[in-house]
């Protein structure tokens, strides 16, 4: 049986761009050609160019320790001296930093003058209460301006942050405190999310309440909620106090290149999460080198907006780093894109003149369950390039983000990365990429990806296979903090080549297909590839054809066992608000199955469709699919406590509780 990764969908949908965008655009053609003679070299311009060292690198790559790579080694500087005084320095100072917008409709606007300020504060605060280089500190935090000030702070006086996303449980915070060994926690009382604030503090007390000894010493906490909270004396301070005090003047040291910069866990479905641990001078030169190019910037006129959470590595390298060290103005949001009413984040966008926009499909799915009235009511001709990010997107999404949000003429971004990767691998450059929807396309400059087999052979155009990256980058990941032998184990031994010198390959876990281009289709993790009749078929080609009829929202397919074929597709839809009334389950169920059958073939037609009214999803927006496997096998499900809505799982089992879809 053939270990490939079938595919069976076809795109033939093409979009160049403008020839006056291309006129206008950051990168040029030639970009490519510079960076496939001499990666190490271009990586080194890149640097020069976009970052300032205060000791010069002279070393670019080491690796001769793979996979463990050392970049700029011998170099020095300070990240949020990068990303703030500098820009001060040269004049930028009034440049607007970030326009941020509570969910309340509270606002604030911080220039880079403001940021630096409140930076240079908040590391005296924290040097007050003991922090030094490289001790860890714990951020718990909603999508307020301390939270980006707290990461800065932290990198300013070299000390490490681990992130924490305000929607994780005490045990979460507690395993991830233990795991870093933290020594102070700064978060806030509570912070809103669809209309009520949602409790943090209490949530951290919690945890460190929890039984065994912990390394925190202190909380700092920001009044953002105004909800009732415990205090302990000695332990517990507030921000605004604590800032009130401060001192104001604060010298950025700088530390050696390779100096880690934060720990991101990554959780798991199952076991310790891992601690992601990144570095300075190359995760710095990779994210503002990224966030240039394939978002276009230009930075004096350009109003960025990523909606990513800073719990997220989204959120760290598209929120913070990259555009601060870009000089960039962004726009900060603290809610969720349906409160208070369906057109928030339009209702954001027309009043910030946003220009660049970046987001997940799961988000754009959900707007198309609403339709387009909704954003049609807001002005969103400041938009000129629009992103997409977190899990592979549908082409008819795809359409629908450029027609209803784009005008029909704003060119995509499609980008693929994790949080190992730490800055985006593949995308679209705008100015000259001929886009394909559905399609992440081409590795960046300076980066080398291919397709494999499970043997380790190249899969050729027109095959599926494993994605892999075959050379070290910039901003990799460093290892997994305190565990090296689960770093190598997870993402190196796969396609490990014994006697070969350096040809470590690392391997990310996904799916992906060479179309006859050579270009790049995501097919999601290899984890969701599921074995009908001998075909692996991948969830989000199936996900794509559901999605592309006229009457679904949104789709989520799984693998269920089958006596028959080993596997059955079996699918979970969204369908449109203005079709929910329009057809039964039972003939919708007919309609998408035959759909299914049409576009990508018989082999692909779901064994079972139910129609439901949300998905599991996680706070960041990803679908739980091994929830919806263990519905769909008549399994017990499974933890839900990191779900947005703990609620969902049990309405779909409620609902589909003996329900069998006509065959």
């Amino acid at each position: 049986m053939s270990t490939n990764i079938d595919s069976l969908q076809h795109e033939t949908r093409r979009f160049a761009p403008s020839s006056e965008f291309s006129a206008n655009a950051v990168a040029t053609a030639e970009i490519y050609g510079r960076a496939a003679s001499d990666p190490e070299e271009f990586w080194a311009n890149q640097s020069r160019e976009l970052l300032q060292w205060e000791k010069p690198f002279t070393r670019t790559l080491d690796w001769d320790n793979a996979p463990f790579a050392k970049w700029f080694s011998d170099g020095r500087l300070n990240v949020a001296y990068n990303c703030l005084d500098r820009h001060v320095d040269a004049g930028h100072g009034d440049r607007v930093a970030f326009h941020w917008e509570g969910e309340p409709g509270d606002s604030r606007t911080l220039t880079y003058a403001d940021l630096t300020a409140e930076v240079k504060k908040a590391a005296n605060v924290l040097t007050s209460l003991g922090i030094r280089s490289g001790d860890r500190v714990a951020i718990y935090l909603p999508m307020i301006p301390e939270a980006v000030i707290s990461m800065l702070a932290v990198a300013r006086i070299g000390a490490v942050h681990s992130v924490i996303f305000g929607g994780f449980s005490a045990d979460s915070i507690r395993s991830r405190v233990d795991d870093a060994n933290a020594r102070l926690v700064i978060t806030a009382d509570g912070g809103w999310r669809k209309g009520k604030v949602s409790p943090l503090k209490p949530t951290v007390d919690d945890a460190l309440a929890k039984e065994g000894d912990h390394s925190v010493q202190n909380v700092l906490v920001v009044r953002r909620g105004e909800n009732a909270i415990e205090w302990t004396e000695g332990r517990d301070r507030w921000w605004h106090e604590e800032m009130a005090t401060a001192e104001t003047e604060h010298t950025a040291e700088a530390f050696d290149a390779e100096h880690p910069l934060f720990i991101l866990y990554t959780s798991g479905t199952t076991g310790k999460p891992k601690g992601i641990l990144h570095t300075s001078g190359g995760y710095l030169t990779q994210t503002a080198f990224t966030h240039k190019n394939v978002f276009d910037l230009k930075a004096e006129t350009d109003v960025f907006w990523c909606t990513a959470d800073v719990g997220w590595i989204t959120g760290h390298s598209y929120v913070v780093y990259g555009p601060l060290a870009n000089g960039a103005t962004q726009v900060l949001y603290e809610g969720t894109p349906d409160a208070p009413h369906p057109g928030r984040w339009w209702e954001v966008i027309e009043k910030y003149k946003v220009s660049i926009f970046y987001t997940a499909p799961t988000a754009i799915r959900s707007f198309m369950k609403t339709g387009r009235s909704v954003p049609d009511g807001f002005d969103l001709s400041s938009i000129r390039l629009l992103g997409s990010v977190g899990e592979p997107i549908n082409p008819e999404a795809w359409i629908w983000y450029r027609d209803v949000i784009g005008a029909g003429t704003a060119p995509i971004v499609d980008t693929w990365w994790q949080t190992e990767t730490g800055a985006i691998m593949v995308s679209a450059l705008p100015g000259i990429t001929t886009a394909k929807p559905g399609s992440a396309q081409v590795a960046m400059p300076g980066i080398t990806v291919d397709v494999l087999t499970d043997g380790g052979a190249p899969v050729g155009n027109g095959s599926g296979g494993l994605l892999v990256v075959t050379k070290p980058w910039p901003s990799m990941l460093r290892g997994i903090w305190g565990d090296p032998e689960r770093f190598i184990e997870t993402y190196w031994d796969k396609f490990d080549q014994p006697g070969a010198t350096n040809r470590r390959m690392y391997f990310a876990g996904d799916g992906a297909r060479l179309d006859e281009d050579g270009d790049i289709w995501l097919l999601g993790r290899v984890d969701d590839v599921m074995n009908v009749s001998g075909h692996r078929l991948s969830t989000a080609e199936i996900e794509s054809s559901l999605v592309s009829h006229p009457i679904v929202a949104e789709a989520a397919v799984v693998g269920a066992h089958d006596d028959t074929t080993g596997q059955a597709v079996v699918a979970f839809v969204i369908l449109r608000a203005d079709q929910e009334d329009a057809q039964t389950p039972e003939e919708a169920n007919g309609i998408l199955r035959s759909h299914v059958s049409e576009q990508i073939g018989a082999i692909a037609r779901p064994r079972q469709i139910f129609v439901v009214s949300e998905l599991p999803k996680t706070r960041s927006g990803k679908i739980m699919r091994r929830l919806l496997r263990d519905v769909a096998e008549g399994r017990e499900v499974g933890d839900t406590t990191t779900l947005a809505d703990t609620s969902v799982m049990q309405i779909i089992s409620d609902k589909l509780h003996g329900t069998t879809p006509a065959s």
